[in-house]
């Protein structure tokens, strides 16, 4: 009976042991889990470090795990380490969502965008006196922003055909800034003699007075979808619920979230939806950047 009994307790302990053990490691890799977020460079990498600083403390709060940023070196990058699973959340342009859909199959899902984002629009600038209006820009040097980007190349592109101009035929040549704020200085310094960048990146130049004085607008394109935050298909449902919600919840009548959404350059996040991004995916084959 004894031995019987100190084997029934032996084997208690060993139970309890394990269990232990199972807890703590189920405990540590919760602990351990990271969300790698990016985003498409539209901006310049120390800017976007900086935008993205607070958001990330509120999704780790909300979320209760680390959130790293990680910092992508082109458009197509992030697009690719969104599908190979090496980034779960993404901020994406109206495009490269377009270009993330097809290369995951589908998969990529589209989670909330500004309310700006429902009816985003482009600048076109110059500091040439003598463009004042699109045609003036025939026979000019041009600068969009990155090949994949959709408002500083996409959208103004297919404008542009709207008006009858040919970007690959109707200019001198054709300049690919890389980012936003790029086109801006190419502009202004002489290096293109008109350009187009994104509405958004342009009224926070502004407010900075960070533009010439000479650099001015020309022509605004009509609205379109842009911009989202981006999710890979199979990322654990639960979480990508977590997600939606963080940002939904974000209420410019919280100080804390004010600083988050005018970093952000949003009002609020609403939901959004693949559907959306339909215009822009016709754009893109209307203008010839996708088959």
């Amino acid at each position: 009976m004894f031995h019987f009994s100190r084997r029934l307790a032996l084997k208690g302990v060993l139970a309890c042991a394990l269990a232990t053990v199972f807890l703590n490691t189920a405990t540590a890799t919760a602990a351990d889990a990271v969300l790698r977020v990016s985003a498409i460079p539209d901006e310049a990498p120390t800017e976007l470090q900086r935008k993205f600083a607070p958001l990330g403390k509120y999704l780790e709060k909300e979320l209760g795990m680390k959130v790293s940023f990680v910092p992508a070196s082109d458009y197509a990058a992030v697009v690719e380490a969104l599908a190979s699973d090496k980034l779960d959340l993404v901020w994406l342009g109206g495009f490269t969502f377009v270009q993330a859909s097809i290369r995951t199959k589908g998969t990529a899902i589209p989670l909330v965008q500004r309310e700006e984002d429902a009816r985003f629009t482009s600048k076109f600038i110059t500091a040439d006196a003598n463009i004042r209006t699109l045609a003036d820009t025939r026979g000019r040097v041009f600068a969009f922003g990155s090949p994949s980007s959709t408002s500083g190349h996409l959208m103004p592109r297919y404008f542009l055909m709207q008006d009858g101009i040919n970007a690959d035929t109707d200019f001198k040549n054709v300049a690919f800034s890389g980012a936003h704020d790029a086109t801006l200085a190419f502009v202004a310094s002489g290096k293109a003699d008109a350009g187009v960048l994104n509405a958004s990146v342009w009224k926070k130049l502004v407010e900075q007075q960070k533009v010439d004085p000479k650099v001015r607008v020309i022509a605004t394109t009509p609205p379109y979808f842009d911009y989202n935050w981006t999710v890979r298909g199979d990322l654990d449902p639960a979480l990508i619920k977590k997600i939606a919600a963080a940002f939904l919840k974000l209420d410019a009548g919280n100080p804390e979230h004010a600083e988050i959404l005018a970093l952000q350059r949003a009002t609020k996040f609403i939901p959004t939806k693949k559907d959306n991004y339909d215009g822009i995916e016709q754009a893109a084959k209307a203008a010839g950047l996708l088959k």
